[in-house]
């Protein structure tokens, strides 16, 4: 949330050294030519800009094959705001005049007008004359080769477009003058964003939300939160993909730690807590800001200038805790972070692919928007541009794609008006697009989501919603139901198989299974859960352990189920079991029973072998004699085979 107001223009211009375009010689003879060209030195000497352009008119419009005024005219435009008009002149003057080194400096600023402008082909031409009559090994130098490259870059992807342009979004949205860092939740209903009154210093950002409904129209914006908003400026949101956890940044607050800093807030029901400062740990007595939370709202991502980065901003991760306070920020290193600016991280909802703009690397120019996916080593791939058109000769701000990686939204200044020849502080606005497969996150996700209950009252309940991947033994996300409606939201990648927990004190676990290895069924879910109090009689059946058919040895994917098991027997010592072997009515009876009674007793002896005393634990094989459901389909005879924990 770091703003770039500009200074009046007096200050601007009498803060600016004359430029050596405005003290060139002219290479002219003509008494009047030379009488216009001094008149205009003066003028431009006592910062009489105004007036000196004037002049400088006068003299192209009377001496047309003079390059000298034009070049000097560029200089003073520029000096004061409008590269437009500056770029022209420069551009117009230097194709009037020799490749003489004396000319170098300006060949450079005319490439720099250039390619700010979206103008590759001239651009390109200027840092090349730079490059070959400029002095070698100076700091334009590297800038001048590196931005050679962004104009071959910018010119290919400009002629092999990924994707189509975004548009706008219509009414209720853009109504302010600036709105910027879009985020949607897990379930594309809410989009949260930064708006602005106006571009005056005394404008305060705010935090706004606005539903999105099932045909992709978005209602009209509020204030989040009362909570949230004060006269403080509020911006640079994240939110997670249930919707519960928001952080955003916020400037000059009392108590701070530096000069901007990330605060955190959580939603019980409608209502949002206080915001709270996230501490030392995250932030620094520098500029912290452009926060991603992960789905489950436990992992940050955010951008910081503090010391000790590979750049001016560098990217920075931090996690929750199991005691609830957050690690020590990292920055995340290279190949993300470069010696350029990285900024505006966006984490998406599936947790293996994350967005952000550099200008540290090959691209447009400016700063544009990257995409790096997780490798099977678990570290960061080498950044990928995302190339035209979500990448222009224009700075980018932030990137959002949705969840399903069907829809993303960006931020972009409105295109000037002609006649307007000034650049600063144009308007920025929120634009959507379909996302093309080129930039879509390496895996899509989708959610399962609903309340949590106590089976017996009915009421909802504050429970531990735990993600594993199966595969790999590892929680992939925890989140926490509300309290006071039992809602909870959970995100699933594709191509995943997943046991998901749903824990509450004094209650047994409710064991889920979902898996979406079957890529043609991944549509999200709606999943109430009814927890049953933990008392004799009680049972739940266990879907997450596994025998290859007609079996009983224990996959290993078994084992996420298992280790909770022994969990839920640590916790509740006095607790005893009976392991319950069921089968469909495939096969002979005797052979079912059979069957059903080495399962169970498979699980008994994981029990007791990691430490739950054999007293506690019975088994017993039921084989096929009591069916959850009638074995009229395959479906059903799934819900029939199956192993049961009940209490004794």
């Amino acid at each position: 949330m770091r703003f770039s107001f500009p200074a009046s223009l007096l200050a601007l211009v009498l803060a600016l050294p004359l430029s050596s375009a405005a003290q060139a010689t002219l290479a002219s003879s003509n008494t009047k030519a030379r009488g216009l060209w001094d008149k205009a030195q003066q003028q431009a000497k006592a910062r009489d800009f105004n007036k000196a352009l004037e002049t400088l008119q006068v003299l192209n419009e009377k001496f047309p094959s003079l390059g000298e005024p034009y070049v000097m005219r560029g200089s003073l435009l520029k000096a004061m705001g409008e590269n437009q008009n500056a770029y022209e002149a420069y551009r117009d003057g230097l194709s009037k005049l020799p490749v003489t080194a004396g000319q170098a400096n300006n060949y450079f600023t005319l490439g720099e007008l250039a390619l700010s402008l979206g103008d590759y082909k001239t651009a390109a031409d200027g840092y090349t004359k730079y490059l070959k009559v400029g002095p070698k090994g100076q700091r334009n130098t590297v800038r001048a080769q590196q931005q050679l490259l962004n104009c071959e870059f910018a010119q290919k992807a400009m002629a092999n477009p990924t994707g189509k342009q975004p548009e706008r979004l219509g009414e209720p949205l853009n109504t302010f003058y600036f709105q910027y860092f879009p985020v949607l939740t897990a379930d594309n209903r809410f989009l949260v964003f930064t708006a602005r009154a106006s571009a005056s210093d005394n404008s305060y950002e705010d935090i706004l939300i606005s539903r999105q409904g099932k045909d992709g129209s978005l209602s009209e914006p509020v204030s989040i939160s009362p909570a949230i908003n004060t006269p403080y400026n509020e911006g640079a949101a994240t939110i997670s993909g249930d919707g519960k956890t928001l952080v955003f940044t916020s400037c000059d607050r009392p108590g701070s730690v530096g000069s901007c800093d990330l605060y955190i807030s959580r939603r019980t029901g409608n209502t949002w807590s206080k915001p709270q400062n996230m501490g030392r740990n995250v932030n620094s007595p520098y500029w912290d800001s452009q926060a991603s939370l992960s789905a489950d709202g436990r992992t940050l991502y955010f951008t910081s200038d503090r010391r000790g980065g590979l750049g001016k901003e560098d990217i920075y991760v931090t996690t929750q805790q199991d005691d609830g306070t957050w690690s020590p920020a990292r920055n995340l290193g290279a190949p993300i972070n470069t010696p350029g600016q990285d900024m505006a991280p966006f984490i998406h909802a599936s947790g293996t692919t994350l967005y952000y703009v550099t200008d540290g690397l090959v691209g447009m120019g400016g700063l544009d928007v990257f995409r790096s996916a997780v490798q099977p080593d678990g570290k960061w791939g080498v950044p990928q541009n995302l190339g035209y058109p979500l990448n222009t000769f224009e700075n980018e701000a932030s990137l959002f794609i949705s969840s399903d990686n069907r829809r993303g939204f960006c931020s972009r200044s409105r295109t000037s008006e002609p006649g307007v020849t000034k650049v600063r502080n144009r308007p920025v606005e929120l634009y959507s697009f379909e996302v093309p497969q080129a930039v879509q996150a390496q895996e899509t996700s989708t959610y399962t989501q609903g309340r949590v209950f106590d089976a017996i009252t009915k009421k909802p309940l504050k429970a531990d919603v735990q993600l594993y991947d199966l595969n790999t033994d590892q929680l992939t996300q925890y989140v926490t139901s509300d309290p006071e409606q039992g809602d909870y939201t959970v995100v699933l990648n594709e191509g995943r198989q997943y046991a998901m927990y749903a824990v509450a004190d004094k209650y047994l676990m409710k064991s889920l299974s979902f898996d979406y290895t079957d890529k043609r069924n991944f549509d999200p879910l709606t999943l109430d859960i009814y927890l049953e109090p933990v008392r004799a009689g009680r049972t739940i059946v266990l879907n997450n352990l596994f025998f290859d058919t007609n079996k009983y040895e224990l996959k290993p994917k078994s084992r996420t189920e298992l280790n909770r098991l022994i969990q839920f027997m640590q916790q509740y010592q006095e607790v005893q079991v009976e392991v319950s072997g069921h089968t469909d009515d495939v096969g002979a009876d005797a052979d079912n029973m059979v069957l059903s009674q080495n399962r169970a007793k498979a699980v008994y002896d994981y029990l007791s072998q990691h430490g739950v005393k054999a007293s506690r634990l019975r088994y017993k094989g039921y084989g096929e004699t009591r069916p959850l459901v009638a074995n009229d389909s395959e479906a059903h005879r799934q819900q029939n085979r199956r192993i049961e924990f009940r209490l004794l």
